[in-house]
């Protein structure tokens, strides 16, 4: 699965005690990071609404309000940032966002928090110090980041490998100044590894030509939901925060003083139902990322562009190729990209790549660029398989706000968001999700991930889980088998402004970024359970499937690892893997028929005591079914299994299912007699 960015620039004892380890270790740091909040918690002044006010009544408030003081367009990080510096500050504030908060960019991100090493190489190497200045800047939000929002951030170890001697000192000097520049917020000391370390800890390395490696300290978050927790904390502060409230065009007036046409304000209409209608503010801040030349031509249609997107595609890979708890990053490339591997969500994220492109709404990765991450994967594993920089959202979003202030002489002290929590942040702690488990009787695994996606919100969600009919877990049904998503999460994400089965799929969850079949198979039921929460018709529903699909389709990449399924009719495998193939899959086609169906697996699946869902079977074949004719045939086993080999194919659940189901056969095959004591 690919995405692509567009950018500018079952006891409740034994879940207990498993929460218990997994909190302990990183609660020391958490108590260092909350008692930096106390202080900024107290100083505030602007009053906090305690219930999130619905969509309705944000557009509303958009329509009645005669006067705001800010505008800001575009639901990114740095929109929602100042909209929430203006906020924080008792301006009155409105942001709209054309689509869904994250939808753009910031939702497709490496994941990282990070202040820069290569800006600070740059620094060092042409004695920059506006380089530096800006490596000691992302440095210091980086901290803040990780503090404003522990529950969907942490620190994250990412090993530079070293090929050449010399790289070594070079190298541990350069990380040592990063540590050095982040002063008393460095996460933790940099160190070196040894050659035996470094494939111990990420096995998956390349062992000829490595000498050894370096491990530094970033962060990592969980992007798009960071993104709606700005947005909805602002919300929280008084702002009317709306998404699908497009600008259709600036409004003016004749300023008195000057008698020039000054902006006054926009032009509004509701996507979702299209009504129009003009808000009106004393400033209007474009925080558009790649459409900001857009705007800019809504006030002066002869402006020239100072915006030039480049598009980058991540690819997501199943978890075994990166460590649970380290990444990887080597800054040299074959054509001179950066290429990294970081574990996120159980899965790992490789990329990237960087080519000019045109400004899209709707960006597709395209073949080229996969096949280039997928070729540098097997050079560095040894296994075949106008917006701005998310660290310094605030800083930019302070310096917006401020200029703002100062341009219209608007009454407002100064930013107030530096240590300021974020929505879920203000009773999270690294063991809440015990109580998940102990309260609610919910799996482990999906209260670990509660909490680390709402925060002290986990509870507003668990609250609403639905009783699963089992002993065990006793509230909480999955949307699908293999990952933590739950179906109280899609009514909880109707609460949050969702308004779309994809805004449920990728940014209220993340499924459409981990694994797009699965994605596809949860879509019925995140549909059913939305078209319930917002009265939707028949009709409403059959377009928000097909909507849905579509953007599996093309924007996350799932056409064109069909594609390469397709092309690769070519059987590559040498005889031994061939016969080895062909044995695994009479292994299930028992009758020699030639193709399998799900009543094949279902039989192979019910001798080892494996119970997977017919719907899911049914997915599981499809993905492969190239004639979609219901049953997959040998060629199509072997073509997928040639695919997998040379990398154009990776995380087949076939694949997985059948390999896994041969082991256990192997692991059951009878015992011999005069091994099992003659029946004695």
């Amino acid at each position: 699965m690919a995405f692509r960015k567009a950018v500018k620039g079952t006891a409740l004892i034994g879940g207990g005690a498993i929460a218990t380890v997994f909190g302990l270790s990183q609660f020391s740091q958490y108590r260092n990071k909350h008692g930096a909040l106390v202080q900024v918690q107290a100083a505030e002044v602007v009053p906090v609404k305690n219930h999130l006010p619905t969509r309705e009544q944000q557009i509303l408030a958009l329509q009645t309000n005669s006067e705001f003081d800010v505008i800001v367009i575009g639901g990114g990080a740095t929109g929602c940032g100042c909209a929430l510096d203006a906020a924080t500050r008792g301006l009155k504030t409105a942001l709209l966002e054309r689509y869904d908060f994250s939808s753009g960019t910031s939702s497709r991100s490496t994941k990282l928090i990070h202040g820069g090493v290569r800006y600070l190489q740059k620094a060092i190497m042409k004695l920059d110090f506006e380089q530096y200045r800006m490596v000691k800047e992302a440095l210091e939000e980086r901290a803040h980041l990780l503090q404003s929002a522990p529950h969907l951030s942490a620190p994250l170890p990412i090993m530079l490998p070293i090929y050449k001697w010399w790289q070594l000192p070079y190298y541990w000097i350069g990380i040592k100044l990063y540590d050095l520049v982040a002063g008393s917020q460095c996460l933790k000391s940099s160190y070196v590894l040894t050659k035996s370390r470094a494939l111990e800890l990420f096995p998956m390395l390349r062992k000829d030509k490595l000498v050894g490696a370096i491990v530094y300290y970033d962060g990592q978050h969980n992007d798009a939901r960071m993104n709606l927790a700005i947005a909805l904390t602002a919300a929280r502060y008084g702002a009317a925060t709306a998404n699908y409230a497009e600008v259709r065009r600036l409004l003016k007036t004749t300023d008195p003083a000057s008698g020039k046409l000054r902006v006054c304000g926009v032009r509004c209409r509701d996507v979702l139902t299209g009504k129009e209608f003009d808000v009106r503010a004393k400033c209007v801040i474009n925080a558009t990322g790649p459409f900001t030349d857009s705007v800019r031509k809504m006030d002066d249609e002869e402006v020239p562009n100072i915006c030039q997107p480049s598009a980058g595609v991540h690819i997501v890979m199943p978890g075994y190729y990166s460590p649970d708890n380290m990444g990887l990053l080597d800054p040299a490339t074959s054509d001179g990209r950066v290429i990294f591997f970081l574990p996120w969500e159980k899965m790992t994220i490789a990329g990237t790549t960087d080519s000019p492109t045109d400004v899209t709404s709707h960006p597709i990765p395209t073949e080229e660029d996969i096949n280039f991450i997928l070729s540098e994967v097997r050079n560095y594993l040894g296994a075949d398989v106008e917006g701005g920089k998310w660290t310094t959202y605030r800083a930019m979003a302070r310096d917006t706000i401020d200029a703002a202030i100062q341009e219209h002489n608007l009454k407002a002290g100064s930013s107030k968001t530096m240590g300021l929590q974020l929505e879920g942040a203000h009773d999270w702690s690294p063991t809440l999700y015990i109580r998940l488990v102990q309260d609610y009787g919910l799996e482990s695994e999906v209260a670990q991930h509660l909490a680390s996606t709402y925060g002290d919100k986990a509870f507003e969600v668990a609250k609403i889980a639905q009783v699963t009919g089992k002993r065990w877990p006793i509230v909480g049904k999955r949307l699908v088998s293999e990952f933590p998503y739950i179906e109280a999460e899609v009514v909880y994400g109707v609460k949050e402004y969702a308004r779309t089965a994809v805004d449920i799929i990728s940014r209220r969850t993340r499924l459409a970024f981990l694994n797009v079949q699965a994605a596809e198979e949860a879509l019925p039921r995140i549909v059913d359970i939305m078209g319930k929460e917002l009265n939707w018709s028949e009709q409403k529903k059959k377009e928000e499937l097909e909507t849905a699909r579509k953007f599996l389709y093309y924007e996350m990449g799932y056409k064109v690892k069909t594609d390469q399924l397709t092309d690769s009719s070519e059987i590559s495998l040498v005889p031994s893997d061939i016969e080895r193939y062909k044995k695994r899959f009479h292994m299930f086609d028992k009758d020699k028929k030639g193709f399998i169906t799900i009543l094949d697996v279902q039989r192979v699946l019910q001798s080892i005591s494996v119970q997977i869902a017919e719907n899911t079977l049914h997915e599981i074949l499809n993905e492969v079914d190239l004639n979609k004719n219901g049953q997959v045939e040998l060629n199509e086993f072997l073509q997928l299994m040639s695919a997998i080999q040379k990398g154009h194919v990776s995380g087949s659940r076939l694949a997985v299912l059948m390999k896994s189901a041969e082991e256990n056969l192997r692991r059951r095959a009878a015992i011999p007699v005069d091994r099992s004591g003659g029946g004695v």
